[in-house]
């Protein structure tokens, strides 16, 4: 899945840090997970991962993936195929009536709805594969490996028809080619090495206290939270119908303390005193909300003398139209081991 702020491109980067600057650390806290790049990449390396985000959707990927140590078996529905079967649902097949479809009534041009995020067939297809997954929890079918599972299928797939530039803040005014796609589930992978993979969904600082040896912190780095990026995921994957408004029908939502001048600093002191971790590896760049100067300070002031270290990358921004500052974008890693 393509994600704002998404580490994929940095994965050896990050690894070759923890190796060697790091001593007997093989459990890794990923406390801002977002889509799971990292913790799945550092599940197929044996560490033993501690994956958390506090939007669900992003909790929903990483249980449905990472949380599992093989693919589900779905015996008690006794379907041959889940996801084939699930991929021809048809509305006629189902028990649910228009009024369930909460996607095809708020976010495709149905009745009186203009929002274009996705063409009337797919909109209907999600409500239903989501209702469908949800019946079949609730009548007792899937257990929860299995459940999210179901559900991490259905959130990737979501992207690929979406009539959206990358992210959920807006949709476009025409139909984007991809958006005449049929939705289509697929499986995700599943990495069954022998280390152990827990996931939450829960605020950093009450996460924070897990204890491992390292934890690894990639928080909004500017002003633009996360939550209105992916509001329609978020909608998708909780399926509560909730009060939506605006012209993108935008549910409610808390701003993240990083992404506030006023917070941020509080809010990296507060990840770090709660921290139950040897050491600490902070994600962040040269242009963030918080300067390089002043994280650099807030770390060293929780860090064993001499064990501080901040790496710099030289990176491309994810929106390549605006100018990179003087001294260009670089992706930093900030890691210590905790006092």
């Amino acid at each position: 899945m393509r994600y704002i702020g998404g580490k994929s491109r940095l994965l050896e980067f990050i690894e070759k840090t923890i190796v060697a600057h790091t001593t007997n650390a093989r459990s890794v806290l990923d406390i801002f997970s977002g889509s799971g790049a990292v913790s799945s990449y550092l599940k197929e390396k044996n560490y033993n991962v501690i994956s958390n985000d506090i939007l669900y959707f992003s909790y929903v990927l990483n249980r449905g993936s990472i949380g599992l140590a093989d693919v589900p078996k779905f015996n008690k529905l006794g379907i041959p195929d889940v996801l084939t079967h699930l991929n021809n649902l048809k509305l006629e097949d189902t028990p649910f009536s228009a009024e369930q479809l909460f996607i095809t009534n708020n976010y495709s041009p149905t009745g009186d709805c203009k929002r274009m995020y996705f063409q009337p067939d797919n909109a209907v297809k999600i409500d239903i594969i989501r209702l469908t997954i949800e019946d079949w929890r609730t009548t007792g079918l899937l257990n929860d490996n299995e459940y999210f599972y179901l559900l991490a299928c259905l959130i990737n797939a979501v992207p690929y028809v979406a009539n959206i530039t990358g992210v959920y803040a807006a949709y476009l005014k025409f139909w984007d080619a991809r958006t005449f796609n049929a939705l289509h589930l697929t499986a995700p992978s599943i990495c069954n090495t022998q280390t152990a993979a827990r996931c939450f969904n829960g605020d950093f600082r009450d996460i924070a206290t897990q204890a491992s040896d390292i934890l690894y912190a990639d928080p909004p780095y500017n002003e633009r939270d996360y939550f209105p990026n992916y509001h329609l995921l978020e909608t998708i994957a909780r399926y509560d119908y909730p009060p939506i408004k605006g012209i993108t029908g935008l549910r409610t939502y808390t701003k993240s303390p990083f992404c506030s001048k006023k917070e941020v600093s509080g809010a990296f002191r507060d990840l770090i005193e709660n921290a139950n971790s040897r050491y600490i590896l902070i994600s962040y760049n040269n242009e963030a909300l918080l300067s390089t100067e002043n994280l650099s300070e807030i770390c060293m002031s929780y860090a064993r003398p001499g064990s501080f270290h901040l790496f710099e990358k030289e990176y491309r921004r994810y929106k390549n139209k605006i100018p990179n500052n003087k001294e260009g974008l670089k992706e930093q890693l900030y890691l210590f081991e905790k006092i």
